[in-house]
């Protein structure tokens, strides 16, 4: 793992199996290879291109993510047990690399993120699980990836593929609501 990829991601040494980790670390390091946008760029873009003059950027946005699913996971342990068990490490893999495809979606044109050649026909979800498969990433946090936006609505949601979807889209439905 790289050091602007540790310096990226503190939350990484959350992942207890240190083969996923470094798998997660690589997918992101192969996804900024292939893509034109910079760590830099990644801490002054907003998160989402749906949302005009938004100011919370990508890393933001995605660290808030890893976060609060972190936490509902913790949660979920906690009062369910056994019942509804999260495994953590899949958890915390699948929201570090839910939105990771974006890197080949979004292109910088005059200083702004806008949504490339690449992405008008592969969308994040879709990218992602392809960078993430390259990497050697098991399919349990792949699921996660591709089913965390709207294209996840029409299959069967893990546990931990619900919970870093809701993390998403309850850091994400507050804004798009202001627009209205």
């Amino acid at each position: 793992m790289t050091n602007e990829i540790q310096a990226l991601w503190p939350e990484l040494f959350w992942i207890k199996n240190e083969e996923l980790r470094e798998r997660t670390a690589r997918t992101w390091e192969v996804a900024l290879n292939r893509s034109v946008l910079t760590v830099e760029d990644l801490n002054i873009i907003p998160f989402t291109l749906l949302v005009p003059g938004l100011k919370v950027t990508f890393m933001a946005h995605k660290r808030c993510v890893v976060h609060i699913a972190k936490e509902a996971g913790e949660k979920s342990n906690e009062f369910f047990g056994s019942d509804l068990p999260v495994d953590m490490d899949v958890l915390i893999a699948g929201a570090i690399l839910a939105d990771v495809g974006k890197l080949l979606e979004y292109e910088m044109q005059d200083g702004k993120a806008v949504q490339g050649s690449y992405g008008k026909y592969l969308r994040h979800p879709f990218s992602g699980v392809s960078l993430a498969e390259t990497c050697g990433v098991p399919p349990e946090v792949c699921h996660i990836i591709a089913t965390h936006a709207g294209e996840g609505d029409m299959v069967k949601r893990t546990t931990e593929a619900y919970i870093v979807h809701h993390a998403d889209f309850m850091t994400f439905e507050p804004f798009r609501s202001r627009l209205k």
